[in-house]
């Protein structure tokens, strides 16, 4: 951890613990994409390329001639990093070492907001010039649309599933929706008074409705496992950059790559 720079802050082991304890609270309320596939890792900020298990064929080298010998290059993945800057102030943190627990963090709740995003959106939507397919992009089903009317939404989920299903593809499934129809699905009942929520989950084998950031549409996958590989290296985390009389400048860092190993494990919904 000691590329953070955090020994370097003006912040006391009570403020670093008020302001990770506020990192790790708001991160976790818009982390979607981890909720629904499998995470692996954190193997490190060194950690920098993800194995694909695949090698694409090289010629020889010089002085050696092609046909004497087999080449062959490990193909993998390498690694995205980001930061997402944003201040707190030094007030604040004072404050916390008097042992004040209401502190102001708005601008560490902006920057959770933003890098739950870029990672969702990396999930579910890609990343090319990263060299990730997303989950959305590589679904090879026709998209539905899940349209408008929430007391709709169980019968479009159900005929989702059943596609899987009839393509192998096992469940538990999970349901990644866009916060405004989550919102939609939480607030809406069916005839008879059942919580569309429940009839979801219901249609889904008891898997997961997640309120998912970042995501245009809605996603049905399934939760078997071993389907969609989120690969960590260093995990979101708060590092120190430089501080002034009043604030001090922190940043969120994480390094993270996506790859789709069963393309046939979900399928698209549109608004």
């Amino acid at each position: 951890m000691h590329h953070l720079m955090r020994e370097l802050a003006p912040i006391s082991g009570a403020g670093w613990k008020q302001v990770d304890d506020e990192a790790r609270e708001r991160l976790s309320t818009h982390l979607a994409a981890r909720r629904l596939v499998d995470v692996v890792g954190p193997h490190g900020w060194d950690h920098s390329a993800t194995d694909l298990g695949r090698v694409r064929g090289l010629g020889a080298p010089p002085g050696v001639k092609d046909g004497e010998v087999l080449v062959r290059q490990r193909k993998v993945l390498p690694l995205v990093e980001f930061r997402v800057p944003f201040t707190v102030s030094r007030a604040e943190l004072d404050d916390a070492e008097r042992g004040a627990d209401d502190l102001d963090f708005d601008d560490l709740d902006r920057a959770a907001h933003q890098a739950a995003l870029l990672e969702n959106r990396a999930v579910f939507h890609g990343w090319d010039e990263a060299g990730m397919t997303g989950i959305a992009g590589s679904s090879p089903y026709p998209a539905a649309a899940l349209g408008q009317a929430p007391a709709e939404y169980p019968g479009v989920v159900a005929k989702a599933v059943d596609a899987l299903r009839q393509n192998g593809i096992g469940g538990p499934f999970g349901l990644a929706v866009g916060p405004a129809c989550y919102t939609r699905i939480v607030e809406s009942t069916e005839h008879g008074g059942l919580l569309v929520f429940d009839h979801l989950r219901r249609v889904l084998g008891g898997g997961k409705v997640v309120r998912a950031p970042g995501l245009d549409g809605a996603v049905v996958l399934s939760l078997g496992g071993g389907d969609f590989r989120l690969d960590l290296g260093q995990d979101l985390a708060v590092g120190y950059s430089h501080h002034d009389g009043e604030t001090v400048s922190l940043y969120l860092e994480e390094s993270f790559s996506f790859r789709v190993a069963e393309p046939d494990a979900a399928t698209v919904l549109t608004d």
